[in-house]
């Protein structure tokens, strides 16, 4: 009877139950560990410092710059404002004094000794203003110094005027704009409704496993039901081949595993001598920066290399023994994956002797991992797919490979990019997960909700795409191998 058939040998009930409770889990972990970033981000709406071009005036007492600017930050957190000095030792005291009309919101006092030329006094908030998206703002400053021995706040006279923006010098207007920045944060709405949302899924969730178990009550497996009687029944299978693919690696190799050490680090101490020197890209803990983008494209390269030939290089238990298809290209995949986990150990190492304090957001990486491996799995499936009709292929993979490393920001940032190609890297999937693990690993932080939701979109997309492809060609295959 086909339903005895297909049942799994085991309490599927359970089964579903735990995938609920391991769903609730990740839940109440990933609110604790994404932090504060899963309510607020940088604000969009920050005022970015013009290019100083000349001075204001020489700021002596009785004297006063006023600038007054609106800004469209939810959560005001500091005011910064550019100095020049007459390159001079200068004495006496500066404060900078934000106001919303007559009310102070804030008031900071500086050492006028301590200002080098060009340097920045930044007016910071015990905590965040909030109500002040499009309010007029007036930054004051004043000084109590005498003449000969003040300092000049800095001015950009080039810029165009923006609206809601006038400069006052000891009460005459000014064409120009003071050189200040204003920055802060926003809300993020789907932090703030986190529990509304978690709790939205949740209930999908469940709805989808009891509707899963009363299919396979009647005899109508899910694609999930599907999936979890397969790695029930070919387990031992799996296993055997991942075994296979990790130890065949290393055959013959007087390092073995070793390796899966070693490569990521020499790859990232010779990109460290050449773009460090001959480029001078100034990228913070550089080495780290690196070793991110090295081990993540090296996964990548790696498993959909290995799953482009796992079908043709499979000819010949596949014409002999009934096994579903998908299993090759998916143990590449995870034989590759274990390679990723040992790779993350120096990436660690390196982090920690950079300087790098291990944080929390050390663990919301795997989430990257988990997603580009869903993402290599798809792309791994098509490949392999393609490769039984067109040997071709493999050729035009190596090039290929070699196109998207570079538009993969591995050892560039993105900053230096034309708009034009920085568009067409933003587009690349790989940059989703680097960037991820960057942001986990150098800031220590969790990226914004926006990342997650595009590293899974790529993931997802990659594998509906692959798998379609690879279940329309399967039967097809044992003509051609």
């Amino acid at each position: 009877m086909t339903l005895a058939k297909d049942k799994p040998q085991f309490d599927l009930k359970r089964v579903f139950a735990l995938c609920f409770a391991v769903y609730a889990v990740l839940i109440i972990a990933f609110y604790f560990l994404a932090g504060d970033q899963l309510h607020f981000r940088r604000s969009r709406g920050e005022v970015a410092m013009p290019a100083a071009e000349a001075g204001t005036i020489e700021l002596v007492q009785g004297t006063y710059v006023q600038q007054t600017f609106t800004a469209k930050i939810q959560r005001l957190e500091s005011v910064s404002v550019q100095w020049g000095t007459y390159y001079r030792a200068n004495a006496g005291t500066v404060t900078m004094a934000l106001y919303r009309g007559e009310e102070l919101l804030g008031q900071q006092t500086f050492n006028a000794a301590a200002i080098a030329e060009g340097g920045v006094t930044t007016l910071t908030f015990d905590t965040p203003l909030e109500g002040l998206v499009n309010v007029p703002l007036t930054l004051r400053l004043w000084a109590d110094s005498a003449s000969g021995s003040a300092v000049s706040p800095m001015m950009n006279t080039s810029a165009p005027q923006t609206e809601g923006f006038a400069l006052d010098l000891n009460g005459s207007a000014a064409a120009g704009t003071l050189c200040f920045s204003a920055g802060g944060e926003d809300y993020i709405w789907t932090g703030l409704h986190y529990w509304e949302f978690a709790a939205v899924f949740g209930l999908l969730l469940a709805a989808y496993l009891f509707w899963s178990y009363k299919r396979w009550q009647q005899g109508k497996p899910s694609a999930l039901v599907k999936a979890v009687v397969a790695v029930q029944k070919y387990r031992f299978l799996i296993k055997q081949l991942v075994d296979r693919d990790f130890k065949a690696k290393y055959k013959r190799s007087v390092l073995g595993v070793f390796w899966s050490f070693l490569n990521p680090l020499l790859n990232m101490a010779v990109q460290y001598v050449v773009f460090s020197n001959l480029f001078k890209f100034d990228i913070p803990n550089f080495p780290v920066y690196l070793l991110c983008g090295n081990v993540i494209f090296t996964y990548f390269s790696e498993s959909c290399g290995m799953a482009l030939t796992s079908i043709v290089g499979n000819a010949s238990l596949i014409t002999k023994v009934y096994v579903p298809k998908y299993i090759y290209p998916l143990t590449r995949i995870l034989s590759s994956l274990i390679n990723l986990l040992i790779s993350m150990i120096p990436l660690i190492v390196v982090a920690l002797i950079s300087g790098l304090l291990p944080a929390p957001a050390y663990v919301l990486s795997l989430y990257a991992f988990v997603c580009l491996a869903l993402f290599c799995l798809g792309l791994g499936m098509l490949l392999s797919a393609a490769m039984v009709f067109f040997r071709d292929i493999q050729f035009l993979w190596g090039v290929l490979t070699t196109i998207w490393m570079y538009l993969t920001p591995i050892f560039y940032p993105v900053s230096i990019l034309p708009k034009n190609i920085k568009t067409i890297v933003e587009l690349n999937p790989l940059y989703y997960y680097v960037t991820f693990v960057r942001t986990c690993i150098i800031d220590g932080v969790s990226p914004e909700p926006t990342m997650y939701a595009q590293c899974l979109l790529y993931a997802v997309a990659a594998l509906v795409v692959g798998a379609w492809v690879f279940k329309k060609n399967q039967d097809k295959f044992v003509l051609y191998l």
